[in-house]
């Protein structure tokens, strides 16, 4: 959609939202990382999918996600996020 059809303050929203983003996904992480924790069975392979999704969007490499998924340990993307704080 064009810019005119929103109003400045809509404009302004949006823009802060796409400068953000990067900290939006991290936090989003984050709490899905605590999720991740507590979940058990089905609930748990939506989380780490969600997870993932955030993580890729964070810019973190097809291989290393790879890893992570294999390796299925909460505690490795803890410290993956650690480190992008």
């Amino acid at each position: 959609m064009a810019a005119e059809n929103y109003s400045r303050y809509q404009q302004s929203v949006i823009r802060n939202y796409y400068n953000n983003k990067d900290n939006v996904s991290l936090q989003r992480a984050q709490e899905l990382l605590t999720d991740l924790y507590l979940a058990e069975g089905k609930k748990r392979e939506k989380v780490w999918e969600s997870l993932f999704m955030h993580l890729e969007r964070l810019g973190v490499p097809a291989d290393q996600l790879q890893h992570l998924k294999e390796s299925n340990n909460p505690e490795l993307v803890a410290q993956l996020i650690q480190k992008k704080i």
